[in-house]
């Protein structure tokens, strides 16, 4: 027997934290898995997954990573490290809703800014990590 993939239970878990508060989204357009060619800056985007397994004695578990992607158009990371800061204090070990799942616990892994180097040259790009510890119920 093998536990389930817990990539989209995550996935639709971080999206309703996010889509679920107001301060976030008064800051951004939306949230996106694919985004429309219309939608306008700012936005989150939810990017790539990894999974690996996290068992423990007579319990199935998995750790999922998730990349979250802030883009902005504006001429510093300020904007973008507003919103990222709104993310972080939203799941950094805060109780998540997994479905079908215990969720442990969701930690901050790591931000980067960049800079779209194609002019005009005013899109940021923040790029927020977070790994999400699950356990399958008992």
């Amino acid at each position: 027997m093998t536990a389930p993939s817990t990539m989209g239970p995550v996935q639709e878990a971080l999206y309703g934290a996010l889509t679920g508060d107001a301060t976030l989204m008064a800051l951004i357009s939306g949230v996106y898995d694919f985004v429309p060619e219309t939608a306008p800056f700012p936005y989150i985007k939810i990017g790539e997954a990894t999974e690996v397994p996290d068992n423990s004695h007579g319990h199935f578990g998995r750790q999922t990573v998730v990349t979250l992607h802030v883009w902005t158009r504006a001429r510093g990371h300020s904007k973008g490290q507003e919103i990222g800061a709104r993310v972080t204090a939203l799941l950094d070990h805060q109780p998540l809703t997994v479905e079908g799942q215990h969720h442990v616990v969701t930690r901050f892994e790591f931000s980067q800014t960049l800079t779209d180097p194609e002019p005009p040259g005013d899109i940021r790009h923040l790029v927020l990590r977070y790994r999400v510890v699950t356990e399958q119920p008992a």
